[in-house]
């Protein structure tokens, strides 16, 4: 079986693990938890311990700014 989650077109995920960084990137946005961008928690580019709940930080490239992060909430 194959590992999505390493193929070289798949961005990193990582769960969030510091409360100031998502209280930070909700008070920038002026958004609640349950506001931002949803993820499945059976999306196979998750990490294995991601839970509901959970806010995820993905790292993608970008031509324009070298990376972009953008934060997901895993939900069922």
């Amino acid at each position: 079986m194959v590992d999505v989650s390493q193929h070289t077109l798949v961005p990193e995920h990582e769960i969030v693990e510091d409360d100031s960084e998502i209280d930070s990137v909700l008070s920038e946005y002026e958004i609640r938890r349950s506001d931002l961008p949803k993820i499945k928690r059976t999306d196979p580019a998750l990490p294995d311990e991601a839970a509901t709940g959970d806010v995820i930080r993905i790292v993608r490239d970008s031509r324009t700014t070298d990376q972009a992060v953008v934060y997901r909430l895993v939900i069922d």
